[in-house]
């Protein structure tokens, strides 16, 4: 971890990890956490400033989040929405419900071009993105006004003297243009950082911290072929060398060549010890019947842990650890950063899922990473780009994209399908286009017309992204002939299809996977 550091509080907004992405993207290292941690918590945790993010809440309301008026003498603070609230109403100004909430774009003028609005001209105006009902309508005392709207003449504020700054808008979404301006400002004019969250940096830092946890214990690392895992093995790899075994499991769950794949880059590319487990049938067999998703979930990753126990033994008998590829967003899904306001989206199998029993020790090393950064340390690591730019895939493949129960029959429908439609993104030259593109097998059956004859067959959905994180995602508006062209082979190349259908929602409110 780098020395300069910005503490983000969550206080319930629905952009707070956009915040901590725009931080990440000036190359400054962030972390949510929420709003009950203790100033000494805070003060021990040595942030170089500290951001208070929006939140669904009144500062008047019963039981809402808040925070200790001695947090501004800790470090530099920026209050955002709910957070410049939280401010005024802490310093002694006055908030009020509007009249007329304000929701979507809006334009402000600038009238104090300095702080968070250094490089702006007095009465200037930008573009902002709008989201509150709630407004400070008196600043307090000591504060000065710095931007202005028609429909909330305190958008932005500043104390005179103290580094304390609020803004009414949201400057970390993409709705506000020059917002990556105003927390540049902020970090780099502000509270006066470094920009020195790297991957080279990161790469060192976790390399001396597995060394030092590990010491001489042989470690065993559960590798999917996706992204996340891979870029862990590589990892803790550099830094113990021999000491890593990977394990790779044929769950009988993973898409087309994926195994072949996974041991031709292993072995061949990077030299990495791997043993390759062939238990489909075990993991079918203890799927069968399951229909609910947290359950196929669970019972995955549990699974999985029972067959790297069971691998262990052959590996040595000092293996002490497991190394996971969890990423930052899965631990804001699977754990309310609030500790209230936000709730658990889903169960990831190498998060939420795993036994509490678990004779192992994890082993973490993305856990405080986005998807782009991890790809870029990847590409640290010299990990091949086919690798590194590849779509996520689930920890529990395919079970997770077949609605309803998993059965072989319905993974040879959907893993031929899948393979049909990812081949032609690629042949469209669209891949890398796409943050993350499926096929779902859909527990639905629909008359058709195949020759002559009358069919009753499965539908078949395709989904794919756009996205930067993962975190929200728009789908992917593809040209119709592509579309067309990846419906007929799927239809004419994969028995018990007859019908194709396109996924247009985005998240939110739909999740990427359907399961």
């Amino acid at each position: 971890m780098t020395d300069a550091r910005i503490l983000i509080l969550d206080f319930g907004a629905q952009y707070t990890q956009l915040i901590a992405r725009r931080v990440r993207e000036a190359r400054v290292y962030s972390e949510i956490h929420p709003p009950t941690r203790s100033l000494d918590w805070i003060r021990n945790w040595n942030p170089s400033g500290i951001i208070l993010s929006g939140g669904p809440h009144s500062v008047y309301g019963d039981q809402v989040p808040t925070a200790d008026r001695a947090l501004f003498d800790i470090a530099p603070v920026l209050g955002i929405c709910y957070g410049m609230q939280l401010i005024a109403h802490l310093e002694g100004g006055k908030v009020i419900g509007a009249d007329r909430r304000e929701y979507g774009r809006g334009e402000i003028t600038v009238q104090t071009p300095d702080g968070l609005f250094s490089g702006f001209s007095a009465g200037e105006q930008m573009t902002a993105w709008m989201s509150h009902g709630d407004h400070v309508d008196e600043p307090p005392e000591g504060y000065v006004v710095t931007a202005t709207s028609p429909g909330n003449p305190i958008s932005a504020f500043q104390h005179k003297t103290r580094p304390i700054y609020g803004v009414q808008f949201h400057p970390e979404v993409a709705h506000t243009p020059r917002g990556a301006e105003l927390i540049a400002n902020f970090l780099f004019q502000i509270c006066h950082v470094t920009p020195s969250w790297t991957p080279g940096a990161f790469v060192e830092q976790q390399i001396t911290a597995i060394r030092t946890r590990v010491g001489n214990a042989r470690v065993i690392c559960g590798l999917s072929g996706g992204v996340d895992s891979s870029v862990a093995a590589a990892l803790v790899h550099r830094a113990i060398r021999d000491q890593l075994t990977c394990i790779f499991v044929d769950t009988g769950l993973l898409r087309m060549h994926e195994r072949e794949q996974v041991e031709r880059t292993f072995r061949q590319h990077l030299g990495i010890t791997l043993i390759t487990v062939d238990a489909g049938e075990r993991f079918l067999s203890a799927l069968a019947g399951v229909d609910d998703p947290e359950q196929k979930r669970k019972i995955i990753g549990h699974t999985f842990i029972d067959v790297f126990e069971d691998t262990a033994v052959s590996v040595a008998n000092d293996v002490k650890f497991l190394v996971q590829g969890t990423l930052y967003p899965d631990v804001i899904e699977s754990a309310s950063p609030t500790g209230g306001p936000s709730v658990t989206i889903k169960t990831h199998h190498n998060v939420g899922g795993l036994k509490s029993d678990m004779k192992f020790a994890l082993i973490e090393p993305l856990r405080e990473l986005f998807k782009d950064e991890v790809r870029n340390v990847g590409r640290e690591l010299a990990l091949p780009e086919e690798m590194v730019g590849r779509h996520p895939f689930p920890g529990p493949g395919l079970a997770i994209r077949i609605l309803g129960d998993v059965t072989p029959a319905k993974l040879e429908v959907l893993r031929r399908a899948d393979a049909i439609y990812l081949e032609e993104i690629r042949e469209a030259g669209l891949y890398n286009d796409i943050w993350q593109a499926f096929a779902v097998l859909l527990p639905v059956r629909s008359v058709g017309v195949m020759g002559d004859g009358r069919t009753y067959e499965n539908v078949l959905a395709l989904r794919a992204v756009t996205s930067a994180d993962g975190m929200t995602a728009d789908w992917f508006p593809f040209p119709h002939d592509i579309l067309a062209k990846i419906s007929s082979r799927i239809i004419n190349e994969v028995d018990g299809v007859n019908r194709v259908v396109y996924d247009i929602s985005s998240k939110p409110p739909a999740t990427i996977e359907w399961e």
